[in-house]
């Protein structure tokens, strides 16, 4: 089992930059798949993006492709999600997920398949 604790929220000037981070206990962090997703006030949580295991996989939300960038520091055990040029849309908590799986891969998108969530950072930004 995995314990997640997010940081870095605040208040971000619209096109401006934030780096959201998330560690990770134990020392299997390089045995799990991570994601982030957000949830706006009056909304569902949605899938933003999310790294494999092994790093070499990213994947991103349509919405935010070519501004918000996943990564991970196995040394760390942190996966980050730096989010640049946001905008208002991108107000929402933010949490951080993870998962294991010992045979295959998981869905990455769907927020059902992580088992372990963070309990979220704020992030708003003001035009």
């Amino acid at each position: 089992q995995v314990q997640l604790v997010e940081s870095g929220g605040g208040l971000v000037q619209a096109e401006g930059s934030l780096r959201l981070s998330c560690a990770a206990s134990g020392r299997t962090f390089g045995t799990y798949d991570m994601g982030w997703f957000r949830q706006a006030p009056g909304k569902e949580r949605s899938f933003v993006a999310a790294i494999s295991r092994s790093g070499g996989n990213s994947y991103y939300a349509d919405s935010v492709k070519g501004r918000f960038t996943i990564s991970r520091d196995g040394a760390k055990n942190t996966v980050y999600l730096q989010m640049n040029s946001v905008n208002s849309e991108d107000t929402a908590v933010y949490y951080c997920a993870a998962d294991q799986r010992i045979v295959g891969s998981i869905n990455y998108y769907r927020r059902d398949e992580y088992r372990y969530w963070g309990q979220g950072t704020q992030v708003t930004v003001s035009s």
